[in-house]
């Protein structure tokens, strides 16, 4: 009898599991048995919170659970590549959030090791399933604002604590792999390109030794993209699309609400040939469990992921080599 869900297993106590455990046990396709920490105590806590029946008190154990189909990895960043060969390699699908590794050699071993144990891996980037991208896309596909010439976007926030793991650099810290990826991996889902070259400044945080603020821009031949991104200034995010009749502007890119509709504005020359604002929406989704049930639906299917690694690595190529200009003060080819 073929299976119809995917029963999950959270890997790690993480404070993002707020944002997407319960979310997860709703969807379709989905359910969440249990969660592993490397304390029994810290597992029963996050277990009876999110309302699960199972609280496994190491990672190996949940591991060793046959009726888990798929893991979702929410662990500090440097430790990603590591738990997540440990997943496939104990018969486990695993949806790892991003960055799913530091570089794009580590994605080229999670490649390896997705091949070697027939098992998918995907990045948590839930904005490449969300509909309000995949609306933006098709409206760009289809000519509304003409030729697409030029990208542009922001995300920022403020977070000067030193405790706070996105400002340690020896766990993979720092903005461009905690934001500034999702401008870098929308402009290439929009597009359908990869960029030739890239170029960057970064500034880096004198203290906490992590990058704090980022300017990007990207060469897609026939499209500029640019971007900053920044840890340590006003909360802002937002993504905009100029062609040669008119833009799409995205009001909410990346942190997507769950209780109201998202918003596209277009900016259009209607028949009066006068350009004028007007709002597509949305209808109101969790973007976390959205991208659970699409990674389900392509496990139980056995059909391509929304996301596979191969796009992972591209994209992590195109963060390479933005560090890499930041250093040499050159254009840098991914």
């Amino acid at each position: 009898m073929a299976k119809d869900e995917i029963v999950w297993g959270i890997l790690g106590s993480a404070k993002i599991n707020d944002k997407v455990v319960m979310p997860m046990n709703a969807a379709a396709k989905c359910r969440v048995k249990g969660i592993a920490s490397r304390s029994e105590e810290k597992a029963k806590e996050a277990a009876a919170r999110y309302g699960l029946a199972v609280a496994y008190g190491s990672y190996e154990a949940l591991l060793a659970d046959p009726e888990i189909d798929a893991v979702y990895i929410p662990l500090p960043n440097h430790i990603h590549v590591e738990w997540t060969i440990k997943s496939v390699e104990a018969g486990k699908h695993v949806l790892c959030e991003k960055p799913i590794g530091l570089d794009a050699e580590q994605v080229e071993r999670l490649i390896a090791a997705r091949d070697k144990n027939n098992r998918y891996i995907q990045e948590a980037f839930m904005v490449r399933t969300h509909p309000q991208w995949l609306k933006v896309r098709s409206l760009i596909e289809e000519g509304v604002i003409g030729e697409l010439r030029s990208v542009t976007g922001a995300f920022t926030y403020y977070n000067a604590n030193e405790n706070n793991i996105r400002n340690k650099a020896d766990l993979g810290g720092g903005g461009l792999l905690d934001i500034g990826c999702y401008p870098i991996t929308t402009a290439r889902f929009v597009t359908g390109r990869e960029p030739r070259r890239v170029v960057s400044l970064i500034e880096e945080d004198p203290v906490f030794k992590v990058d704090r603020l980022g300017s990007v821009l990207m060469d897609f031949e026939g499209v500029q993209a640019s971007f900053f991104y920044s840890t340590q200034t006003h909360p802002y995010q937002r993504m905009q699309f100029h062609g040669t009749k008119g833009r799409i502007e995205v009001e909410i890119p990346f942190n997507a609400p769950v209780d109201r509709p998202t918003r596209l504005l277009i900016n259009d020359v209607s028949g009066d040939g006068i350009a004028k604002d007007r709002y597509v929406e949305l209808p109101a989704c969790d973007q976390y469990g959205v991208a659970a049930t699409t990674f389900a639906e392509a496990i139980l299917n056995g059909s391509p992921q929304a996301i596979p690694l191969e796009d992972t690595r591209a994209n992590m190529r195109v963060i390479d080599a933005v560090f890499r200009s930041a250093r040499s003060g050159a254009w840098e080819k991914p």
